[in-house]
């Protein structure tokens, strides 16, 4: 046995646990050739890990975001997209309606207030960028309410006074809400198709916006139909009629104009259709016979 740099061999190689010395020439040295990988970058990307959120690129933001829009609608041609992105079924979902109830008491307000004074024509200007249909619905909901309210108590009162037997007629809540709902909603859209056909579209909630307001004017003719004169209910029904179609025109007169030579007779349609509401708040509800 022999020793050697402090390490111990064996002298027999066929000892139990020797390893024989390899003999022979080196192995060949093998040499890589250089990589031509491409390096990439280090990654933006930041999540939840590697650091503060960030929403994908090709995220849709459409309810995320209030758009702006004049007459052409709310977003304009963002509308198409969206369409083109999610489809026709989105109109059924509560999130493509939130943004037009996305309004506060003092808009409401100051909206009611510009359906009073129709001649300043400053309604569409103040509203293109967020129409709202939280003032419509309430107002035209208040107006049905108020005015078959009403009907019911002059009723009420004008049998008393001639001391006659007066029996609630329930129709009058029902065919108030079929009268004004129903008016809010295809009158605003037949608008929308004519104008579109004229080549001066208007947006369709813009117009739901605007035939909303314009209803207010009517609450107070109600009211004010408590009085038992014939004539001054005619008289508060031909106002409240004129105000309200000169509401709607003045606002529109810039796309009512650019409808070509036929603006006359859409203007016309309008103050027509207006008046014929107060004719026919006053016939059925305010003409009492006993």
């Amino acid at each position: 046995m022999m020793s050697g740099g402090g390490y111990s061999s064996l002298d027999d190689p066929k000892s139990s646990g020797s390893v024989p010395a390899a003999t022979g020439p080196d192995p060949p040295t093998i040499k890589f050739a250089d990589s031509n990988l491409q390096i990439f970058p280090p990654s933006e990307a930041k999540g939840k890990i590697s650091g503060a959120y960030r929403p994908p690129t090709d995220a849709d933001d459409t309810f995320s975001s209030k758009s702006g829009g004049g007459l052409g609608g709310r977003g304009g041609g963002a509308e198409s997209d969206d369409a083109g992105q999610g489809g026709w079924f989105r109109m059924f979902s509560v999130a493509a309606y939130k943004p037009y109830f996305d309004v506060d008491t003092s808009d409401v307000v100051e909206r009611i207030w510009e359906s009073v004074f129709p001649f300043r024509g400053t309604f569409t200007e103040k509203t293109s960028e967020n129409p709202d249909l939280y003032g419509p619905f309430w107002t035209c909901t208040t107006l049905i309410f108020v005015a078959a309210s009403i009907a019911t108590f002059v009723t009420y009162l004008s049998h008393k006074w001639h001391k006659k037997e007066w029996n609630y007629d329930i129709n009058l809540v029902t065919w108030s809400a079929g009268l004004f709902y129903g008016y809010v909603t295809f009158v605003p859209l037949g608008l929308y198709v004519i104008l579109k056909y004229f080549s001066a579209p208007a947006g369709l909630v813009q117009l739901w916006c605007l035939y909303g307001y314009s209803l207010f004017i009517f609450i107070p003719a109600s009211l004010l139909s408590i009085v038992p004169i014939e004539i001054f209910r005619w008289v508060i029904a031909g106002v409240a009629g004129f105000m309200s179609a000169t509401f709607v025109a003045m606002n529109l007169r810039a796309h009512i104009v650019n409808s070509g030579e036929r603006w006359l007779l859409i203007v016309a349609g309008i103050f027509l259709l207006q008046l014929g509401l107060a004719v026919l708040l006053k016939i059925y509800f305010f003409t009492i016979t006993v």
